[in-house]
């Protein structure tokens, strides 16, 4: 069995992070799927998925972590073709990647306690993402 649905995230600048645990969660129990898999993917090459202690010191974390290595730059070959001035965003994102994959049981995402699902904004502007959820199993 296969369920699916979106929804959208409006992030306002860089860095941003949103927590999608609890509309993953929903998504599960709407699918009335027990055991298999619940894949989240951004639609968009700025943005990133995947999963944290989503606490306000990680939240600053993650993002300086990125801008230090992978910082701003018109040296980026994007740079130089499109010259809009987000290269590092496009690599930030492909560094921690458009989606995640986590394991269904008993109807349920199976999470750590302290392990969120989250949404992280790379681009320089502010965007309105499609988030596409999709369960899989029996």
């Amino acid at each position: 069995m296969v369920y699916q649905t979106s929804i959208e995230v409006t992030t306002r600048s860089q860095g941003e992070l949103h927590d999608l645990t609890n509309a993953v969660v929903a998504a599960v129990a709407d699918s009335d799927i027990r055991t298999g898999t619940v894949h989240v993917f951004n639609v968009g090459s700025t943005a990133a998925i995947g999963a944290i202690e989503y606490e306000p010191g990680l939240l600053e974390d993650l993002p300086q972590l990125l801008n230090r290595l992978i910082p701003a730059s018109r040296a980026y070959g994007h740079e130089q073709t499109w010259h809009d001035g987000n290269g590092h965003s496009h690599l930030q994102a492909t560094l921690i990647g458009p989606s995640l994959t986590v394991p269904v049981s008993e109807g349920a995402p199976v999470l750590g306690v302290w392990q969120q699902v989250f949404l992280l904004e790379c681009d320089t502007k502010p965007r309105t993402r499609r988030v596409i959820i999709t369960v899989q199993g029996d």
